[in-house]
C-alpha cells in the first residue's frame, strides 16, 4: 500500500520570514518583536476567528494604532504568501509526487490563508487538505490527526513533517512517523527512509 506524506505549510512549505521582511521591517520592527506580535491571538484566528479582531490585537501588540487600511494590508500580505511555494519546497513536493507518494496537508491556518492555498496551483498534488479553520480543530489536538486519517482512508503508513516539536510528538503519539522540519535538505533525507522513523 502507498505511503502517505503529510506536510505542514507555515514554516515548512512556506516560511514566515518574508512577511517580516516585507511588512515588519517597513514598520520599524525587529524580527523578535514582529514574531511576538504575530503570535498574539493566532491560535483563535487559526480556529476560524475574525481577521479584523486578530490583526487589531497584533498591531496593538506592536504598539501601533489598528487603522483599517493597515489591517487590510496585513491580512492581504499574510494570505498572499500562500499563493506559491519557494523553489526548494516546490521541488520537494514534485519529487514526492513523482515517487508515487500520496500527499496531504495538515496545517493550523486561518480562513484567508486556507482560501489562498486552495485557489493556488501548488496544492494540486495534494489528495487531502486539512486546515484548522475549516475543521475547528488544531494541532496538537489528537482529533485533528484522526480527521486527516478519516479523509485519507487506508494508507501504507503516514510520515509527517512539522516545524513545531509539540506537533511532531502528538503525531508520533497518534502512531504516525514524524520529523521536525529543519530545511528542505533535512526533510529530503528524513523522507528517503521509505517508512519513516519513530
Amino acid at each position: 500500500m502507498t505511503r502517505t506524506v503529510v506536510l505542514d505549510v507555515g514554516d515548512v512549505l512556506i516560511p514566515t520570514g518574508p512577511l517580516h521582511e516585507s511588512v515588519g521591517a517597513g514598520l520599524g520592527l525587529d524580527a523578535e518583536t514582529f514574531r511576538a506580535g504575530f503570535g498574539t491571538g493566532r491560535a483563535g484566528y487559526d480556529l476560524g476567528g475574525p481577521a479584523g479582531e486578530y490583526w487589531s490585537g497584533v498591531v496593538r501588540a506592536w504598539g501601533r494604532d489598528p487603522e483599517p487600511a493597515l489591517l487590510a494590508e496585513l491580512e492581504r500580505r499574510d494570505a498572499e504568501r500562500w499563493t506559491a511555494l519557494p523553489p526548494g519546497e516546490a521541488e520537494l513536493v514534485a519529487e514526492l509526487a513523482a515517487a508515487g507518494d500520496r500527499l496531504a496537508i495538515l496545517s493550523n491556518a486561518p480562513a484567508p490563508l486556507a482560501a489562498a492555498a486552495r485557489a493556488a496551483s501548488w496544492t494540486d498534488p495534494f489528495e487531502v487538505i486539512v486546515f484548522s479553520a475549516e475543521v475547528g480543530l488544531a494541532k496538537p489536538d489528537p482529533a485533528v490527526f484522526a480527521a486527516v486519517e478519516a479523509r485519507l482512508g487506508p494508507t501504507g503508513g503516514i510520515v509527517f513533517l512539522d516545524d513545531k516539536p509539540a506537533n511532531v510528538e502528538a503525531a508520533r503519539a497518534h502512531g504516525w512517523a514524524a520529523h521536525v522540519f529543519v530545511d528542505v535538505a533535512t526533510a529530503r533525507r528524513d523522507l528517503s527512509r521509505r517508512g519513516g522513523t519513530r
